[in-house]
């Protein structure tokens, strides 16, 4: 087992910040969004107005053959093949700032998850980060505003089982007025979110907005 799947396993999973709380700390959002160095020619894509989520629907728990939630296992990597993403996921919590960690900065192919919330497969909303670009060059989430509905992400566990999720939207969002509740909203079953940075960049202030994936458990492996 590696040092990133003890860290996980040992996650202090029973102390979870509450949503209404949460929300608040993401208002100016994730600490991801403050290092994006937007040193390109050519940003991130963005979402497609036709990958916006169905506003006010609760698709997870309509799901037809949703399967049943999980119980709780550490996180070991991320996969989403459209994007060729296959990425070790670490453990991230709050900073001193009381902002969402973002995994370190100087390794593009690295995602973190918030352990302050539920795994992935859990009955509720899971939320893994990670960066959208550094000095280098593109990171692991650059590509996440060109996905699209119905395509599939791949969550390995500690536990051995793979949580197979469905995109059912893909938005970005200003992070100066984030939408907490419509993120982050418990729809009664297991969901995924996946947020990186995204929308206009200046020098100044950096990403304008955060780029978030919803997705439901559709199957596990």
């Amino acid at each position: 087992m590696s040092a990133s799947e003890r860290a996980g396993e040992g996650a202090p999973h029973t102390k979870r910040v509450p949503w209404g709380v949460l929300a608040l700390v993401l208002l100016t959002g994730l600490s991801l969004v403050r290092n994006g160095s937007g040193e390109f020619n050519v940003g991130p894509p963005q979402p497609a107005s036709a990958a916006a989520p169905n506003p006010g629907g609760a698709p997870n728990a309509a799901f037809p053959g949703a399967p049943d939630a999980l119980p709780y296992a550490g996180v070991v990597r991320v996969r989403i093949p459209a994007l060729q993403v296959d990425a070790p996921v670490i453990p991230v919590g709050l900073d001193m700032s009381g902002w969402v960690s973002a995994p370190p900065l100087g390794d593009p192919n690295l995602a973190g998850w918030f352990i302050g919330a539920v795994s992935p497969g859990e009955k509720g909303t899971a939320v893994i980060d990670g960066h959208v670009d550094n000095s280098q060059g593109p990171a692991v989430f650059y590509g996440l505003g060109g996905l699209k509905k119905g395509e599939r992400i791949d969550v390995q566990r500690t536990d051995g089982k793979t949580a197979v999720f469905e995109i059912y939207g893909v938005d970005v969002v200003d992070k100066k007025n984030f939408p907490g509740d419509r993120v982050y909203g418990d729809k009664g079953a297991p969901e995924l979110r996946i947020i990186t940075c995204g929308g206009e960049f200046s020098e100044g202030n950096g990403y304008a907005g955060n780029v978030v994936v919803f997705a439901r458990l559709a199957q596990v492996r």
